[in-house]
């Protein structure tokens, strides 16, 4: 075996900022701490390895001097305390009316999976996405007017419709209130039928110059969202293919969220 040193390209502050959560979960959650088997410190390494770069878990375990099995539970306490300092969807629409947004952009990504052999009542694969022809789960990313990422939903299987999803979320139920608050949601046609406030493109044939133009428009104003998706799958790699259970791909990317912001802040 060949041992050589390696830098993971995370920030000094975002390695401090995990490790002082865990640090501040263990003494809230641990009746007897030294029998821990690693530090706080290698915990945070082992979990930010994981998210940058999708180090296999048995890799992550070696190097911990840990076993595979503790090395599961380590990153899964992980992702949940990260997770667990994602913002609010109310929260964040809450400030951006504060900072006169223009509009808020909606869209859903697939974040592929494996483990995804699950059907539903009607005999169908729960997690495959005819749309993108793999499995993985469904998420629905809210973005500023620039296009970065401010809000992620939990986790729908990957054969759920956009609109389905965030109905099935609640996120509806905020973006109206948002829209009457002057931040309009600027979706694709996947939403068509979403409600007041919430503007798609118009489907069909030989529509008229107006609407063409309104299309045409709407398509060049929320461009900048489609980076959205691009900033949380390129930053985190683990996020091009989950190896975990697939109901918690919702966790992972809410954690690869806040993660992002500690690194470049939403606002």
């Amino acid at each position: 075996m060949i041992s050589y040193r390696a830098t993971l390209d995370v920030p000094e502050h975002t390695l401090a900022f995990v490790a002082r959560i865990l640090a501040t979960h263990r003494k809230r959650t641990d009746h007897r701490p030294w029998q821990r088997a690693a530090t706080v410190y290698v915990q945070a390494v082992m979990v930010l390895r994981w998210f940058r770069d999708g180090t296999d878990v048995a890799a992550l375990a070696r190097d911990a001097g840990i076993s595979q099995a503790t090395a599961y539970r380590y990153l899964h306490e992980g992702i949940d305390v990260i997770a667990a300092h994602a913002p609010d969807l109310h929260d964040v629409l809450a400030h951006g009316i504060e900072s006169g947004w223009e509009h808020v952009s909606l869209d859903g990504t697939l974040i592929p999976a494996t483990r995804c052999r699950q059907r539903s009542d009607t005999g169908h694969d729960l997690w495959y996405s005819g749309k993108h022809r793999r499995h993985g789960g469904n998420i629905q990313v809210l973005t500023d007017p620039t296009g970065y990422p401010v809000w992620v939903s939990g986790v729908a299987p990957g054969s759920v419709h956009d609109l389905t999803a965030a109905r099935r979320h609640g996120i509806l139920g905020a973006l109206y209130p948002a829209a009457a608050g002057g931040i309009p949601t600027l979706a694709d046609k996947g939403y068509t039928g979403a409600g007041i406030g919430v503007h798609t493109p118009v489907k069909g044939r030989d529509l008229d110059a107006g609407t063409r133009c309104r299309n045409t428009i709407l398509s060049a104003i929320r461009a900048p969202a489609e980076r959205a998706n691009a900033l949380l799958k390129t930053r985190w790699k683990v996020l091009q293919r989950i190896s975990l259970c697939p109901w918690r791909i919702g966790a992972i990317t809410a954690a690869a969220l806040v993660l992002l912001h500690l690194q470049a802040p939403a606002w």
